[in-house]
């Protein structure tokens, strides 16, 4: 340390020019004009070039991974038939309503199993027999609560389930 030097004191919020030194002993005058003196031990020498050729490393910070149950978007069940089987000419009507049935089923067991927290089942508007099949189940199952989900038009082609 030598008189000139720009110091900072250690655990304080004081700096300034070092004025003189006298053994372990340093005097310097703030920004203010006061003159202060310290050990050496508690100052600091402000070096604004230490940090020029020091290199910074970006590091990819990962993304956080949400499990099924804290998505915010809900799993979608569509139930038109042509999504279900590869041939859907091959099937009578009531063995479509069926497999639609089995399919609903088995997507609310496991939602349930998985603690998945919404499911948005598409039935589509036609007729109303698969709209009133879903609507049926829904009503017979525990631990959920089920409703259109457009809610100002009559009939929606969508339900959406929240489980308890």
């Amino acid at each position: 340390m030598k008189i000139g030097d720009q110091i900072s004191v250690i655990d304080e919020n004081l700096n300034g020019t070092i004025t003189s030194v006298n053994g372990n002993l340093v005097a310097f005058k703030d920004e203010y004009g006061f003159i202060y003196q310290y050990p050496k031990d508690q100052l600091v020498l402000k070096n604004p070039d230490f940090y020029q050729n020091i290199r910074v490393e970006k590091k990819i910070e990962a993304q956080k991974v949400f499990s099924k149950k804290h998505q915010k978007n809900p799993l979608i069940l569509d139930l038109h038939f042509h999504n279900l089987v590869k041939n859907p000419n091959d099937y009578e009507s009531f063995e479509r309503l069926f497999i639609q049935k089995e399919k609903l089923l088995e997507t609310l067991a496991f939602c349930k199993k998985h603690h998945l927290k919404k499911l948005e089942i598409v039935h589509g508007i036609g007729n109303g027999t698969l709209q009133k099949l879903v609507w049926d189940i829904l009503e017979s199952q525990t631990n959920l609560d089920f409703y259109n989900k457009e809610i100002l038009h009559h009939q929606s082609g969508a339900v959406m389930v929240e489980f308890h």
